[in-house]
């Protein structure tokens, strides 16, 4: 939470969908909302998790299958789904938003980080749950404010993804 992947996420269908019309936007927080699993305690533990991560593949399966272009964004915790993925798109590609967890915890706009600090929250990635870093992303972008603020992020991912697209 607070990495900026919604923010850059938003940034990139909103510009790729300028040239191409058959783009969406999956964020796993509306997927969640979508299918009411935002409120449960349960749904933010790591079965919880598991279960989001794979409801918003079988939705991103269903939309690639119809030639839509999916950018989607999602705090994803199981390298095993991040390694299947790359087989079941026509088109995948993994982008790492990182930032370090001060940062995080400075842009704690759910108050999850604090709270969990408190011991008042459980079940957060990062503090409880354990975040591995994903092993091979075709793009790492560093949302400390380091590289760019968060359009200038969106510009880099949209570069990979024309490049890919002419392959």
């Amino acid at each position: 939470s607070g990495a900026g992947k919604s923010t850059i996420g938003r940034e990139v269908y909103r510009q790729w969908k300028q040239y191409e019309s058959n783009t969406v936007l999956v964020d796993g927080d509306e997927i969640r909302s979508l299918f009411k699993q935002d409120n449960a305690k349960s749904s933010y533990t790591t079965e919880g998790r598991r279960l989001n991560a794979e409801r918003i593949v079988e939705i991103c399966k269903w939309l690639d299958s119809q030639d839509i272009n999916v950018v989607c964004c999602i705090l994803c915790i199981f390298p095993d789904i991040l390694k299947a993925n790359r087989k079941q798109f026509k088109n995948y590609l993994e982008v790492y938003i990182a930032a370090p967890y001060d940062i995080l915890r400075a842009r704690d706009s759910k108050g999850l980080y604090m709270a969990a600090e408190k011991g008042e929250q459980n079940h957060v990635v990062g503090i409880d749950i354990p975040f591995p870093e994903p092993v091979s992303p075709d793009l790492v972008l560093d949302s400390s404010g380091k590289s760019g603020d968060f359009a200038t992020l969106a510009d880099e991912t949209l570069k990979l993804i024309n490049h890919n697209d002419k392959k």
